[in-house]
């Protein structure tokens, strides 16, 4: 039961050191840019004016696709080392 409470304790730990972790992926040449924290969360979007315009629709939705798939990749990234035992913080 002690060994339950301790491994959810380090989850907690975990999962708060990896809130401040930022990650960022890009898409569409780096027209689209997203931040994720290291918790999955989408910190934010950045679209270049270019790819607002009603032509431009798909382009702007593959773009957000590969921007949020190559940012959490990298927060994933992230999460794998500091859950490493290895790393201290």
């Amino acid at each position: 039961m002690f060994s339950k409470l301790k491994q959810f304790k380090q989850a907690k730990e975990l999962h708060s050191k990896l809130s401040g972790e930022r990650a960022e992926g890009s898409g569409g040449w780096g027209k689209v840019k997203m931040t994720v924290s290291g918790a999955m969360e989408v910190v934010s979007v950045s679209v270049d004016p270019e790819l607002l315009k009603p032509e431009a629709k798909e382009k702007l939705e593959a773009a957000i696709k590969e921007a949020g798939t190559n940012a959490v990749r990298s927060a994933l990234q992230i999460s794998e080392q500091r859950a490493s035992p290895r790393w201290e913080a």
